[in-house]
């Protein structure tokens, strides 16, 4: 999870996060290396007053900067289309979860089971145990196995909601009468937060999302348990 004075982005948890994360830093000193260019033509035209007529009207400096820009938009777009293909692969999921999100909480469905499904509210901070985080710990964890793709369907009961966990680079928004779906896998077990990203009213900030990734016979054992206290 994230911690004071992070400066980039949380550990990645999945194979989608890792190619978002890779990109960035590809993108990232791309624009640094345009930045240090464009800086140093400006310090270059202020301090000096020495001209080139050859500089000033050139067909060949006018074909360069217009075909490297447009080399630089490929590099950039090429990678990104990559990687919007990726989130939108869903290739036999092992396991669907529903998640509603409601003012203010998130509820969900394993729909491979026949009635498995509860909801998930925020621990208030007065009942909150040692080693909890404030404002992201909920009461009940979505528990999925780890390593194993797994599809999210995404709604909303009411308004509009937005189903995000960083470290697995998953973002859906809630639609009220629309079913969304996204996919992930947790490439290592663990517990992942995120929380609510659209503005949907006054406990916004109070709907967090946990998601527990454990190893698949953990999930099998906490499946059947949960199945015999329904």
């Amino acid at each position: 999870m994230a911690h004071p004075s992070q400066l980039g982005f949380q550990d990645a948890a999945s194979p989608v996060m890792e190619e978002l994360l890779h990109f960035h830093d590809h993108a990232l000193m791309i624009v640094l290396l345009i930045s240090t260019l464009v800086l140093y033509i400006i310090v270059a035209m202020v301090s000096t007053k020495l001209t080139n007529k050859y500089i000033l009207d050139s067909q060949e400096i006018e074909i360069i900067w217009t075909v490297l820009p447009a080399v630089i938009l490929i590099l950039i777009a090429l990678p990104s289309l990559r990687i919007l293909y990726l989130m939108d692969e869903i290739n036999d999921p092992h396991l669907t979860i529903k998640a509603l999100g409601h003012q203010w909480y998130w509820s969900y469905e394993y729909t491979d089971y026949e009635d498995l499904g509860f909801d998930s509210y925020m621990i208030p901070t007065q009942d909150l145990t040692p080693g909890q985080f404030r404002l992201l710990e909920a009461d009940h964890r979505m528990v999925v196995p780890a390593e194993l793709p797994i599809r999210v369907l995404v709604s909303a009961e009411d308004v509009l909601h937005s189903w995000a966990v960083p470290a697995l680079g998953v973002k859906m928004d809630a639609v009220p009468g629309r079913l969304n779906q996204t996919a992930f896998i947790a490439s290592r077990p663990g517990v992942f937060f995120g929380q609510c990203s659209e503005i949907c009213g006054a406990n916004h900030s109070f709907m967090p999302i946990v998601v527990e990734a454990v190893p698949l016979k953990h999930f099998e054992n906490w499946s059947s348990m949960m199945l015999e206290d329904a």
